[in-house]
């Protein structure tokens, strides 16, 4: 029999295939990237290619206009009713007649690229797990009596080579009226990451289906809800963690549960009806059904990991912090009651790597992949529970420290969440003390003319983290406030801002009648002990590690988005390094839940590098409360962050020495 040298672009894959054969089928002989739905009936469109006419010397090949097989009338007819573009070619029509050079492009490749910039700027690589198989079931016969399932199932595998796939109950009841209704034709939503069957539609389905990439944070839950075809994200969302009045912090909720019997259950209710609802409203902004999500991942601090699954955390309350399971999860989405999305939808949660350092951890290591790098690299994603992780290539460590919710504006007090109307940048001058600011919802700063207009409908209700971090830092930089994290008094500043309250001296950042935003000396002291934590944190993975600085530090979480690399050094919450390579990384968990989700080969990977990290406690650590109370100083009492004060001075000032002996005389 006649062969011919085909050659596909971009994959540059090759081989010599048979006369006759259909391109599809071609593609997949040589392992190229070439998608399909329909299973070669023409009617899907996903397999186009671009075949190539003329000399390809670098390809030692030349293709003769006929190397492909006519337009049969399958394509005549797609065409005619849904056009294809110039010179494209259905591949499950063409057949091979010639040497050929053919080209995949973008939206028929199975594995495509999407880069979503807003979280990363990385691309994710489509591999889901969850696919659409379009298959033609026989009529039931009389005379060769067998079940609907068990001709789908003979279907699957005569047309896809899909074997011993299993259908929830849930569906099983659905399958004669979609089979009917489809007149035996039907699409099979396959998770071929658990070979189970999680969606029958009748006919050919040509709207893609669903998933969830959930980040279920302590304090908020977010979400993002992508086509399972293209990556694309559809909607996203958040909501606050309905568990908060449970307490803010994990160990608030951990103690919640070991004080009150049945504490546990309350709060996994909370949650799973949080998330469920999320669905709902993600779905609806995006115009579909919610039965169309018929996948999730789910990345959560390992507290999160058990009140989600409904595991009592008491454990992670105490010594030596045992998890019930350290390893990835592969769930019915009705196993933790979320009823709103597919009957049978799936959820995949990903491995947590200690008892303090979560699958959230996890997530953030996928998607900032420090494995690969030769930069040694600190990553901390802020939050109420700050998980860090240091390492390249060679090595990797990871710890948690507590900062507690002072960051994300709890315990401060004009502390509020990020809102319309909360100050979230600050700058202070350093010559007269006049602080301006920037509100959450405008552009502009609040000396800019039109700024009380274009704030007149939110107001300015408070501070959110990201504005205390840059308050404090700017307080230090003005001489405001000393070494120690002490506010001097009017005389010793120079400024009326800075008022007697009680012992000690506030801050007034702004005022409107009887309205007021100060920075008090307890915000000051609640900001030190969060950035002590995390600081000293960072420094014990760098003890483990055996180096006294880093090439790279990425902030990641949603909070981390926000916050100046500038003012966390001079606050002295990370460990000096230049400036340059101090970045954000965004949501970098909720984005390695969308590459978990949209990337099943990247389960495998994480699942693998998680048993690598090598885990740091800091709870039992001998160094942390050294480090913990070096840190409490604005930057740091001994680390000199030479990195840093090449950029800048900070003024050498130090407040009430006097006066705080002759109190504690007295």
């Amino acid at each position: 029999m006649t062969d011919h040298q085909v050659i596909f672009m971009p994959s540059g894959k090759r081989g010599r295939i048979a006369e006759g054969t259909s391109v599809l089928d071609a593609a997949r002989q040589l392992g190229v990237d070439l998608d399909s739905v329909c299973g070669g009936r023409g009617i899907c469109s996903k397999c186009q290619v671009q075949p190539g006419v003329g000399a390809f010397p670098k390809l030692g090949l030349t293709v003769a206009a006929d190397a492909l097989s006519p337009f049969n009338a399958v394509e005549h007819r797609y065409d005619e009713k849904r056009g294809l573009k110039a010179g494209r070619r259905l591949g499950c029509q063409a057949r091979v007649q010639g040497d050929v050079v053919l080209d995949v492009p973008p939206e028929s490749q199975v594995h495509r690229q999407v880069v979503r910039k807003a979280a990363s700027d990385r691309p994710i690589v489509m591999d889901p797990a969850t696919r659409l198989h379009f298959v033609t079931v026989e009529e039931p016969d009389m005379h060769a009596p067998s079940g609907d399932l068990e001709r789908l199932r003979e279907a699957l595998s005569d047309q896809w080579g899909l074997d011993d796939l299993t259908l929830p109950l849930p569906l099983l009841a659905r399958l004669q009226p979609v089979l009917r209704q489809g007149k035996w034709q039907i699409t099979v939503a396959v998770d071929h990451d658990s070979d189970t069957i999680t969606g029958l539609f009748p006919a050919l389905r040509e709207a893609p289906v669903l998933g969830l990439a959930v980040d279920l944070g302590s304090t908020t839950i977010a979400a993002h809800l992508c086509d399972l075809s293209t990556g694309e994200v559809r909607a996203s969302g958040g909501v606050m963690n309905p568990q908060i009045r449970f307490g803010e912090d994990l160990m608030s909720r951990v103690s919640y549960s070991m004080m009150n019997p049945g504490g546990d259950a309350e709060m996994t209710r909370a949650v799973r009806d949080a998330l469920d609802a999320l669905a709902v409203e993600l779905a609806a902004e995006a115009g579909v059904p919610a039965e169309d999500i018929l996948e999730a991942v789910i990345v959560c601090n390992p507290v999160m990991h058990h009140l989600l699954l409904g595991v009592d955390p008491v454990e992670l309350g105490q010594s030596p912090f045992a998890l019930a399971t350290s390893d990835a999860l592969r769930l019915n989405a009705s196993e933790i009651e979320l009823t709103s999305v597919g009957a049978a939808a799936r959820v995949y949660i990903l491995p947590c790597i200690a008892g303090h350092v979560g699958a959230d951890a996890a997530a953030v290591a996928l998607s900032e992949a420090p494995d690969q790098a030769d930069d040694l690299t600190l990553i901390v994603d802020v939050g109420t529970n700050a998980e860090i992780i240091l390492g390249n290539r060679d090595r990797i460590l990871a710890c948690s420290s507590p900062t507690g919710p002072a960051f994300e504006g709890a315990q401060i007090s004009a502390g509020q969440r990020a809102a319309p109307g909360a100050i979230e940048r600050v700058q202070i001058d350093p010559a007269t003390r006049e602080p301006r600011f920037r509100v959450i919802g405008s552009d502009l700063w609040s000396n800019d003319p039109g700024f009380a207009a274009a704030t007149a409908q939110t107001g300015i209700t408070g501070i959110c983290g990201s504005g205390i971090i840059e308050a404090v830092a700017e307080m230090r930089m003005a001489g405001i406030v000393d070494a120690r994290g002490l506010i001097g008094s009017p005389e010793q500043v120079g400024t009326p801002r800075c008022e007697l309250t009680g012992r000690t001296h506030a801050y007034l950042l702004w005022q409107d009648g009887d309205r007021r935003i100060q920075v008090t000396q307890g915000d000051i002291r609640a900001i030190q002990l969060a950035k002590s934590a995390l600081y000293a944190g960072a420094r014990l993975l760098m003890d483990e590690a055996g180096v006294d600085h880093v090439d790279r530090v990425t902030l990641a979480g949603a909070f981390g988005a926000h916050i100046s690399p500038r003012h966390a050094m001079v606050l002295g919450m990370i460990p000096d390094a230049e400036l340059s390579k101090v970045t954000s990384a965004g949501n970098a968990a909720g984005h390695g839940a969308r590459m978990a989700l949209c990337n099943r080969g990247l389960r495998a990977h994480i699942e693998t590098l998680v048993r690598r990290i090598e885990k740091v406690e800091t709870a039992i650590a001998p160094r942390f409360q050294e480090h913990f109370v070096a840190a409490n100083a604005i930057p740091h009492a001994t680390d000199p962050f030479p990195h840093l004060m090449a950029e800048l001075t900070l003024p050498d000032v130090s407040f009430n020495t006097a006066s705080e002996g002759r109190r504690r005389r007295r």
